[in-house]
């Protein structure tokens, strides 16, 4: 009988320390009932801002350098001033693991919003009061009952002229429907595609597919320009994996051998099903189960250097 259970690509153990946790927001850790914003904020009221999610694992934020990289050239391009340094930052994040005694399986996500708003209404010029800056981190350790089911859906990631894809803005209530119509398919995420119609991305991870050894992703013009995506394809040229930047089709999605999604929070995650056609086996693949040691072993080598 199949599994039918509701599921996501950021399901993790239920954790109780996470009933109690500190928040970071505009320089100082504090309790929950603090950890509020104003209901003016350009975050709340229109989407106005950028994020990031990063991992601790063994006391080390992996790649944190390339996660603050792409947190301040996303905050050039939207005209968007931090207020804070990149070591700034760092020290908050090391000043609220250590009110949370976090050491690993942590995730926090650094989120800027062009801040609070004189009046209730879009230009960027009513943000006068600076922006604001909040960390929520929480004990996390993914979990995941069973492989991911996909459904596409007919949501696309699109021209960088409308919003570009590569932001990791605030606002996404474009992906929000997509995971939507893939819920209402009766799949855990939506596959979407590009304005080509090739196969690009899903509404919250990158994805991959796996044909006869090889390891093949979207070409990256209409999709978030993921870190631990780009990881995936480093270690498959460092350890001769055939690795294709290049357009595909659903037909070539649904021959696949394996699929897997790649993010921050779950790294490689298997996908079992598209558009209710098996993938493969149904369960991790070979060549998805070496990738993920290998993704391991480079996050343990990073923290070690």
């Amino acid at each position: 009988m199949s599994d039918t259970r509701e599921q996501t690509a950021h399901d993790a153990e239920h954790d109780a320390r996470n009933d109690d946790l500190k928040f970071w927001l505009n320089g100082r850790v504090v309790d929950k009932a603090e950890a509020v914003v104003s209901i003016y904020d350009s975050g709340f009221m229109l989407g106005d801002g950028i994020w990031e999610g990063l991992r601790l694992y063994d006391g080390h934020w992996a790649f944190l350098g390339e996660h603050l990289d792409r947190l301040f050239e996303a905050a050039l391009a939207i005209d968007l001033e931090i207020g804070l340094s990149k070591a700034d930052l760092v020290q908050a994040l090391e000043d609220l693991r250590a009110a949370n005694g976090m050491h690993t399986d942590a995730h926090a996500r650094l989120m800027v919003t062009r801040g609070v708003k004189d009046r209730p209404f879009q230009h960027p010029s009513l943000s006068r009061s600076g922006p604001t800056v909040a960390i929520i981190m929480e004990h996390s350790r993914p979990v995941l009952g069973r492989p991911i089911r996909l459904a596409t859906v007919p949501h696309l990631r699109g021209l960088p002229m409308t919003q570009d894809p590569k932001l990791n803005s605030h606002s996404k209530l474009n992906c929000i429907l997509a995971c939507i119509a893939a819920e209402k398919a009766g799949a855990d995420e939506g596959l979407m595609l590009d304005i080509h119609g090739f196969v690009n991305t899903t509404n919250s991870c990158n994805f991959f597919i796996v044909r006869k050894g090889e390891v093949w992703t979207s070409t990256g013009d209409y999709c978030m320009n993921g870190i631990t995506r780009q990881k995936v394809i480093d270690l498959c040229r460092a350890n001769e994996i055939p690795v294709f930047e290049r357009n595909f089709s659903l037909v070539d999605t649904y021959g696949a051998d394996e699929a897997f999604l790649t993010g921050t929070f779950g790294a490689q995650t298997p996908v079992s099903q598209i558009d209710g056609r098996q993938i493969g086996t149904g369960q991790l693949g070979p060549v998805t189960e070496r990738l993920r040691g290998l993704y391991k072993a480079l996050v343990a080598a990073e923290a070690a250097a």
